[in-house]
């Protein structure tokens, strides 16, 4: 069966298919070579007399073609083998490139589970569609035809029976393809739902034991795989009543032909030698139709996994990629300007996270975002990184609205450290190098410093070379913080944002953070957006922002908002309780070096 899709991801692997179909075509050709010679020598034998110095040569020549169909044969399985490497990586690059382009949105939308599964398994069964049954529908298409044909210029009624065996034997089952490709799909959607939960149980693991909630969980998952198991057992019946049609016509057709064939034989309308001719090439011309019904049986997985690959492509980027502008001047680092910007989250509430919002930051500026929970603060940052574009208002890098700037230009130049870092399965120092690979030992320890993260890494066992657990499981909640802020403070981007970036942090960890992000040299020079929650982070802040679903509506430092009986100083009261500690002196300001 064709697919579109599949068609048109067949230009990736555009390359594997033509050599595994050129393979069939000789091997095809080997065969066919090897029966006629065969024949031959049969036709020889047959006839007798003075024929047998021409079957012991006709003997030789299908000797001859064995071999080659044996050499052929012995490289068609590690050829497809690299082919079908080569497919998965090429099919996969364009899958995750494809992930790229919808960004951020679409992965928090999508259930990991199935794009896992859609990445592999899907992947893996496109390797049999693009290397199996793609080829070997090529073939089918020319070589069955061309033997056909060619027996019709021996005996033309055979080859007329011969054509109606090859026509049903291609067409009758197809019949089937509809029921067979509903219940496939019924299958993949199973094991796709069935690998999402998989995970999300296996994630939870510490969760569903504290809440009691294992066996209510592990009861689910064994109704979806039986579930599985049914939709399997159903598909399977389909294919095998499929296969036995196949094979029905395979052979009903070989022996209607032979019937023909013999009977024109024994009234001395064929000469034995075209007799055998037809028996040995008769099964010749069905063998690419057998192989065929394998191929398909093989790459079946890669059609019914076609619908989410669909479903990927055909999935809208939450912002395109068309700017031209080539990314601003790390110095001076560029301003940021949020220009009655109003955004609301797809398929979140209805109210806006943000609501007319205007805010300027300075280039080297230290900017401080606050506001409660649902203020819209953690919005300011994916619109500046531009994982969404703003329903109205605009968002300006260096005086120019960010769409006008390459995606890849403009995430190069804003660094966005969120509350829950992604940590990946390698060393430590491999983490904190990953925007910047060549960064030395010296520099990565000494950013390591500026987080606070270089004494506990310290006391890892294996210092910076410690590998680290899938997502940083081996480590606190803070220490993973430092490890993201140490990532990001090694990196050159001018921009840096702190999204809630020190929220598990202890006060004293916290404090040297909020000083190195003011008065270090290698931070000082940025321009910083950090969004908090705890008050303390940001007091020194050169601006202070106070969100209040979704608008700005106050801004100044610390004394000057202090003076103003207003929201800041409102949140002020409400983290520290009433009493005079409210209006404590605050400690000096330390200066910042730009």
């Amino acid at each position: 069966m064709l697919h579109r899709r599949l068609l048109r991801l067949a230009t990736a692997a555009a390359g594997p298919v033509l050599v595994c179909a050129a393979l069939g075509l000789l091997l095809s050709a080997a065969s066919l070579a090897q029966a006629i010679a065969l024949a031959r020598a049969l036709g020889h034998l047959f006839a007798g007399g003075d024929g047998t110095d021409a079957a012991i040569g006709a003997l030789a020549w299908a000797a001859a073609f064995m071999v080659v169909r044996a050499a052929l044969l012995r490289l068609d399985a590690p050829l497809r083998a690299r082919c079908g490497a080569e497919v998965r990586a090429r099919l996969r690059d364009r899958l995750v490139a494809r992930l790229g382009e919808l960004g951020p949105a679409y992965a928090a939308g999508a259930r990991a589970g199935r794009v896992q599964n859609t990445l592999v398994a899907g992947v893996e069964g496109l390797d049999a569609y693009y290397t199996r049954y793609l080829p070997q529908l090529l073939v089918v298409a020319t070589a069955p035809a061309a033997i056909v044909g060619w027996l019709a210029t021996v005996h033309a009624p055979g080859a007329a029976v011969l054509a109606c065996a090859v026509a049903i034997a291609v067409v009758v089952p197809r019949f089937w393809d509809a029921t067979l490709l509903r219940r496939g799909r019924a299958r993949w959607a199973g094991m796709s739902r069935l690998s999402a939960e998989y995970l999300e149980a296996t994630q939870a693991i510490p969760t569903l034991r504290v809440l009691g909630a294992g066996r209510r969980v592990g009861a689910r998952l064994a109704e979806r795989a039986d579930r599985l198991y049914r939709d399997t057992m159903a598909q399977l019946r389909v294919s095998l009543v499929e296969s036995g049609i196949s094979a029905l016509a395979v052979h009903g057709g070989t022996a209607a032909t032979l019937a023909v064939v013999a009977g024109a034989a024994l009234n001395g309308g064929l000469t034995p030698g075209d007799a055998f001719l037809f028996l040995l090439c008769a099964r010749e011309s069905f063998r690419p139709l057998t192989d065929l019904s394998a191929a398909w049986h093989a790459g079946y997985l890669g059609l019914t996994a076609v619908d989410e690959i669909e479903d990927l492509f055909a999935a809208v980027p939450a912002v395109t990629d068309r700017g031209e502008r080539r990314p601003p001047p790390c110095q001076p680092p560029p301003d940021v300007r949020f220009e009655g910007v109003t955004f609301t989250h797809p398929g979140g509430s209805a109210h806006p996270a943000l609501d007319s919002a205007t805010l300027r930051c300075p280039p080297g500026a230290l900017i401080g975002v606050v506001g409660a929970s649902g203020a819209g603060k953690s919005t300011l940052a994916d619109l500046l990184a531009r994982h969404h574009d703003p329903d109205a208002g605009r968002v300006l890098l260096a005086g120019h609205p960010l769409p006008e700037y390459r995606l890849a230009d403009l995430r190069a130049t804003v660094t966005v450290v969120h509350q829950e870092p992604h940590l990946f399965h390698a060393s430590v120092a491999d983490n904190i190098r990953l925007a910047r690979p060549d960064a030395t030992d010296e520099q990565v320890r000494r950013a390591a410093g500026l987080a606070g993260a270089d004494a506990f890494i310290g006391r890892l066992p294996s210092g910076y070379r410690t590998v680290l657990g899938e997502r940083g499981s081996t480590l606190s909640g803070g220490q993973r913080q430092r490890i993201a802020l140490a990532r990001a403070f090694l990196g050159t981007a001018p921009v840096l944002v702190l999204d809630e970036a020190t929220s598990h942090l202890d006060r004293e960890t916290e404090r040297a953070v909020t000083e190195a992000l003011t008065s270090a040299p290698e931070l000082a020079w940025r321009t910083r957006l950090v969004i908090a929650h705890r008050l303390d982070t940001v007091r020194h802040a050169d601006l202070i922002a106070v969100l209040d679903r979704g608008r700005v509506v106050e801004s100044g430092d610390h004394e000057h908002l202090m003076r103003r009986d207003g929201a800041y100083r409102a949140l002020v009261h409400r983290q520290r309780g009433p009493g005079p500690s409210a209006e404590r002196a605050d400690p000096p300001r330390p200066e910042a070096h730009r």
